[in-house]
C-alpha cells in the first residue's frame, strides 16, 4: 500500500464534473435522449481513463477558472479513488444506455438515476460512494487499489 502524503486534488474540478453530470443526465431523462445518455457515459469514461482529456475538466480549466466563476479548492487527497468513482459512474451510465437501447428503459434509466443520486451526494453532501468503494477494496488488499485514505490531520 502506498503513502498518500503530498498528493492533492482540486475539489472544484470534482464539483464541476458532478454538476455537469447531474444536469446532463437529468436533461437526457427529460428529453428521453439516448444520444445524450451515451455522450455522458463517454465523457465520464474518458475523464476516468485520461483526466486531462475530460470535457468537464476542459470547461473548468479553460472557462470557469480563468473567468473567476469557480476558484480552485486544492486539498490533500488521492486522485485515484475519484477516477475510480468517475469510471464506475460512466460504466453505470453506459450500461443504462445499452439497456434503454435494447428495450429495457426502466432499468436503464434507473441506472442513470442512481448516478444522479450518487453524484448529488458527492456534490451536495461531500460523500463519494465510489471513493468509499475504492478504499474498502484497498482495505481488503485487492490488487490495483494501492492508496490508503488521506488521514484527517493531513487534510
Amino acid at each position: 500500500m502506498k503513502d498518500s502524503s503530498g498528493r492533492q486534488v482540486d475539489y472544484s474540478v470534482i464539483r464541476v464534473n458532478q454538476a455537469f453530470t447531474i444536469a446532463l443526465l437529468l436533461l437526457a431523462f427529460v428529453l428521453n435522449s439516448t444520444i445524450l445518455l451515451a455522450l455522458v457515459a463517454l465523457v465520464m469514461l474518458i475523464s476516468a481513463a485520461v483526466p486531462r482529456l475530460g470535457l468537464f475538466r476542459f470547461v473548468y480549466d479553460r472557462l470557469l477558472r480563468p473567468s473567476g466563476l469557480v476558484k480552485p479548492d486544492v486539498i490533500a487527497d488521492n486522485p485515484e479513488p475519484h477516477r475510480f468513482a468517475q469510471g464506475l459512474g460512466g460504466t453505470f451510465v453506459g450500461a443504462g444506455f445499452i439497456l434503454v437501447v435494447v428495450g429495457y428503459p426502466l432499468i436503464g434509466w434507473a441506472l442513470a438515476w442512481l448516478v444522479i443520486a450518487l453524484a448529488s451526494a458527492n456534490l451536495f453532501l461531500g460523500f463519494c460512494a465510489g471513493c468509499f468503494i475504492y478504499y474498502q477494496l484497498n482495505r481488503l488488499g485487492v490488487p490495483g487499489f494501492i492508496y490508503r485514505p488521506v488521514r484527517r490531520g493531513d487534510r
